[in-house]
């Protein structure tokens, strides 16, 4: 009885091979295949072409504004359209693929119905990131270039799309950031920037004598620094929590010259006082910097 139904099984199994049309079907998948790779090429086509001239239209335009916060938005705007134009073609190839494999595309978005509210709730967060994107863009809150912290990353901008911005930290590490995450920007590249200096002195350091000794030491070196703005203003004695006591001054530089104002005044400061023989404590440097 078993044979009996293995027989039959087989022979009914070599009728429906028998009833497939075999070189039309390979002539169908031959052709589907074909046509997938048509588009395929295509789009790459497209894509380096695109790419092309985005980058020849940006490249005129950042030479002409180089050096100036115009360029800054130039750059962003670049990358933009460079993200821009690979989600439009992302977007018809996969419409293409699907309308080749014979995928009804707008009767299956038209009928979703039920699992209409799952597309929405997964793409939830990709429209917020675009939306959040956009009013980034549309306030210029950030420019590629830009030295910013974005939450709890601080880097330079490389790039501000509509859905990620690219920041790299100050490690070298490259992070992508969702849009939708970004809370709180703190862009240190568009005003002027101010070095705090601390230097921590003993109770029984003669606080005049330091006092007149940074007078002295900011007269010689200031006129040297074309990045410093208006004279550096001595806040005086400050108690820091720890308990440490500390002579502060406030250096206002252009922006990005803080770091190297602070370090170059910071050492010109400690050489002096122990050239004239005032007491400093063990650790007697609080460094205070924006970056």
């Amino acid at each position: 009885m078993q044979l009996k139904s293995l027989m039959l099984l087989a022979i009914n199994w070599q009728k429906y091979i028998n009833f497939i049309d075999w070189q039309k079907l390979l002539v169908t998948i031959s052709e589907k295949i074909g046509i997938l790779f048509f588009f395929t090429i295509l789009m790459l086509i497209f894509r380096k072409i695109g790419k092309s001239l985005i980058n020849h239209f940006f490249k005129r335009y950042r030479k002409k504004y180089q050096d100036t916060v115009t360029e800054k938005r130039i750059r962003t705007f670049h990358t933009l359209s460079i993200n821009v134009l690979s989600y439009i073609l992302w977007f018809f190839w996969l419409y293409s693929v699907l309308s080749t494999l014979g995928v009804p595309v707008g009767t299956l978005v038209a009928s979703a119905g039920v699992f209409s509210l799952a597309i929405g709730l997964g793409a939830q967060g990709f429209v917020t990131d675009i939306v959040s994107g956009f009013f980034i863009l549309l306030e210029k809150q950030i420019e590629v270039g830009e030295y910013v912290q974005i939450n709890t990353i601080r880097g330079t901008i490389t790039a501000v799309g509509l859905r990620t911005t690219q920041i790299v930290g100050d490690d070298g590490t490259l992070n992508f950031i969702p849009n939708r995450t970004i809370t709180t920007i703190a862009n240190m590249s568009r005003n002027n920037m101010t070095a705090m200096i601390q230097v921590g002195i003993l109770p029984e350091t003669p606080i005049d004598k330091v006092i007149e000794i940074i007078n002295q030491v900011n007269q010689q070196e200031v006129p040297k620094y074309s990045d410093i703005i208006g004279d550096p203003k001595i806040i005086g004695t400050i108690n820091l929590p720890d308990g440490k006591l500390v002579v502060q001054v406030n250096i206002t530089t252009k922006n990005g010259a803080q770091a190297e104002i602070s370090h170059r005044f910071l050492a010109s400061y400690l050489s002096e006082l122990n050239k004239q023989g005032v007491q400093l404590p063990t650790s007697p440097v609080v460094l205070h910097n924006p970056q």
